[in-house]
C-alpha cells in the first residue's frame, strides 16, 4: 500500500496553506449563514433545516480543497440557499397545511402511562434513544408520565402525573427492562413491553388484550424524583 500517494499525491506546501485559507473562509461563511438563519444548536433543527445545512456543506466542500474551484460560485450557492430558506419559511408561516407537510406533525408517544400504539406502529423512532431521553428526565417508569410528545425537531416534551396519581408502569432502566419475559414468575402487576398496558396477572403466560404482545415486565409504581 502506497501511503505517500494516499496521503500526499504531489501536494505542495503552498497549496496546503491555500487549503487552510479556503477552509477558514468557507467555514466562516457557514457560521455566518447559520447565524443569519437564527439557529443556535442542532437540537433546534427540523428535517428541512438539516437539508439546508447539508446543502451548505456540499457547496462549501469543493472550494475548500479544489484549486480549480473558485470561492465566488459557492457564495452564490449560499445566497441562493438563504433566499430559498426565507421563501419556504415565509410560505410555511402563511399556510399551516404547507408547514405540516414541510416539518411534519408532533406525535403523541405516551398517553396516560401507555404507548400510543397507533403512532408507534406508523412512525418509527429509536426506542433506546427515547428511553435515554426519559432517563435524563429522572423518569423511572411510564406510569409517571401523563403525556409524552415527540416534537418535529426531535425533542420530546413530557407532562407528568402528580405524585398521588402515579400509576403502575413499565420500567425503562436497563437492568429491569432487560428482564422482560414471556413467562410470568409470580402474581402481580405486569406491563406489556410493546404497548406498556398494565394488567394484574396471575398466570404463567399472558397475551396483551390491547396489542397481543407476549413479553412482560413487572410494573413499578414509585414516585418520580426531581
Amino acid at each position: 500500500m502506497e501511503f505517500t500517494r494516499i496521503f500526499l499525491e504531489d501536494l505542495d506546501f503552498s497549496f496546503a496553506l491555500e487549503i487552510i485559507f479556503r477552509t477558514f473562509i468557507m467555514f466562516l461563511l457557514i457560521l455566518i449563514v447559520l447565524r443569519a438563519l437564527g439557529k443556535r444548536g442542532i437540537r433546534q433543527l427540523s428535517l428541512f433545516e438539516v437539508a439546508i445545512i447539508i446543502g451548505l456543506g456540499s457547496a462549501a466542500g469543493d472550494p475548500m480543497f479544489n484549486e480549480d474551484q473558485p470561492i465566488l460560485p459557492a457564495i452564490i450557492v449560499f445566497i441562493t440557499i438563504c433566499l430559498f430558506y426565507r421563501l419556504i419559511t415565509w410560505i410555511a408561516a402563511k399556510s399551516d397545511h404547507f408547514e405540516s407537510i414541510l416539518e411534519g406533525k408532533p406525535l403523541y408517544i405516551i398517553e396516560n402511562g401507555e404507548f400510543n400504539v397507533t403512532n408507534q406502529d406508523e412512525h418509527s423512532f429509536a426506542t433506546d434513544e427515547f428511553f435515554a431521553e426519559m432517563r435524563q428526565q429522572n423518569i423511572e417508569h411510564l406510569g409517571q408520565i401523563r403525556t409524552a410528545m415527540l416534537e418535529t425537531n426531535g425533542n420530546v416534551s413530557f407532562l407528568y402525573f402528580a405524585d398521588e396519581d402515579v400509576k403502575p408502569g413499565m420500567p425503562i432502566w436497563p437492568k429491569l427492562y432487560n428482564k422482560k419475559s414471556k413467562v410470568i414468575p409470580h402474581d402481580g402487576d405486569y406491563a406489556c413491553t410493546h404497548c406498556a398496558c398494565v394488567y394484574a396477572i396471575d398466570t404463567a403466560a399472558h397475551v396483551c388484550e390491547n396489542c397481543q404482545g407476549e413479553e412482560w415486565l413487572l410494573a413499578l409504581d414509585s414516585k418520580r424524583t426531581n
